[in-house]
């Protein structure tokens, strides 16, 4: 049996078994072949130098020299909005320091790049969070994933039943993509970060609203499929105001005070929900991670930075997830 074929067995293993069991099906038979590196930076408000606190945190990564000569395509979460609501997207703040700290490194392109999952009136979805305006005023150029031309891919996860994936051109022609997400609970998966945040990167006229298709094979699965083919080389998660309770749409503003940077999108997210004080044990797709695409075992991330604990504050569960708490 292939390692993918075992992967996606262990998975379905856990998903009939429920969470609870997530750890013991799959972690005992994990092997680890390398360390990842995550930087948390704490972030008071988003007038401070965002640029500067980005270009700090790549270099205690290690990755000043990541975007140097590259393509470089910033996913920011982007989905239904209301006016004024900055808890729901990705600031427009922070996608202008990534961009421009791009720039300072050497990148040869920046693009913004989205699919919103909700509405289809994109230019209505830029207008209301205010990311528009940001790209308008410098110059950055955008892209409507859910329209963009696409091609279809090997689908290198093999989680659900799909054998290929079809992606944005603008997506497979990028050298480094950069998952931009905000620090969110999900009344789905519990926790919606740098993983969850590549649904927006599928196509909506191939997949549907709110990526209907996807959903079908299930979410879960879906995520790890994205990633494993998508293979994001970093994770910027802006943390500075989250969401807490009935997210990613419909939660409450969480002023947490922290951005999360790695460039292993599950390290960074196992991080993440612990500052949330949610268990990455129990949240499905963090539990069913196979190694090929990165781990979640805090033994094997190695953080720069702030220190989780010095960081964490619990965030209210959407309905019914209460289970995902982390024991503190």
């Amino acid at each position: 049996m292939s390692g993918r074929s075992m992967d996606r067995r262990r998975f379905l293993q856990v998903s009939a078994g429920g969470v609870g069991a997530a750890a013991a099906v799959i972690g005992a038979k994990r092997v680890f072949a390398e360390r990842h590196r995550v930087h948390i930076a704490r972030a008071s408000s988003y007038d401070i130098d965002l640029a500067a606190l980005l270009h700090d945190g790549l270099r205690e990564l290690g990755q000043l020299e990541l975007l140097r000569g590259k393509k470089v395509l910033l996913k920011p979460n982007l989905v239904e909005t209301a006016a004024h609501h900055a808890h729901i997207n990705t600031h427009p703040a922070m996608v202008v320091a990534a961009a421009q700290v791009a720039a300072e490194l050497g990148a040869t392109e920046v693009t913004v790049a989205e699919g919103p999952g909700h509405r289809r009136d994109v230019e209505l979805v830029l207008d209301e969070s205010g990311l528009g305006t940001a790209l308008n005023e410098h110059r950055l150029r955008f892209v409507d994933l859910n329209h963009d031309a696409v091609e279809t891919v090997e689908n290198r996860g093999a989680f659900t039943t799909l054998k290929q994936l079809t992606l944005p051109r603008t997506v497979l022609k990028a050298d480094v993509v950069i998952s931009m997400p905000k620090l969110k609970t999900h009344h789905w998966v519990g926790a919606t970060l740098a993983m969850k945040n590549c649904f927006g990167i599928m196509p909506g006229l191939v997949y549907g609203w709110p990526k209907n298709r996807l959903h079908h094979e299930g979410i879960n699965r879906s995520i790890l499929d994205i990633v494993a083919t998508v293979r994001p080389e970093l994770a910027i998660v802006d943390g500075i105001l989250g969401m807490e309770g009935d997210g990613p749409i419909m939660g409450t503003p969480k002023p947490a005070g922290v951005v999360v940077m790695g460039t292993n999108l599950p390290a960074v997210d196992a991080t993440c929900t612990r500052i949330m004080q949610i268990d990455p044990a129990k949240v499905i797709y963090l539990a069913g991670c196979p190694s090929s695409i990165g781990h979640t075992d805090p033994s094997r991330i190695d953080l720069t930075g702030e220190a989780v604990r010095q960081c964490a504050m619990p965030f209210v569960m959407p309905p019914g997830k209460d289970d995902l708490r982390a024991t503190v």
